[in-house]
């Protein structure tokens, strides 16, 4: 099991120094990461805290999943990997890019 945490559900509104309060009392934290749009700024939800060893990210689960913070149920779980992403770069969709008007 791995002491990295991954944390859903997060009001908008939510700041990493409210995670550092809240996950502090399962132990000690390593680093935060609240996920942000690249374009925008604006956070998407979630994010990631690491904690320093794997106890304590057991004890997190535990004490914080489907727990409220900020009006929202948190969901807190083992962050997995990110899937790999296709190096094609084909990314679906229509190939008709034509528009305006239809066919006499």
């Amino acid at each position: 099991m791995e002491s990295k945490l991954y944390v859903g559900n997060l009001s908008y509104g939510t700041t990493e120094n409210d995670l550092r309060q809240l996950f502090a009392q399962a132990g000690e934290i390593r680093q935060i990461a609240l996920i942000t749009d690249k374009y925008s700024g604006q956070p998407k939800g979630f994010g990631f805290v690491e904690m320093s060893n794997q106890a304590d990210a057991e004890k997190a689960i535990r004490m914080f999943n489907d727990q409220e913070l900020d009006g929202r149920r948190l969901v807190v779980n083992i962050a997995r990997p990110r899937e790999e992403r296709s190096s094609s770069g084909y990314r679906g969709g229509s190939g008709n890019r034509r528009g305006g008007r239809g066919r006499y």
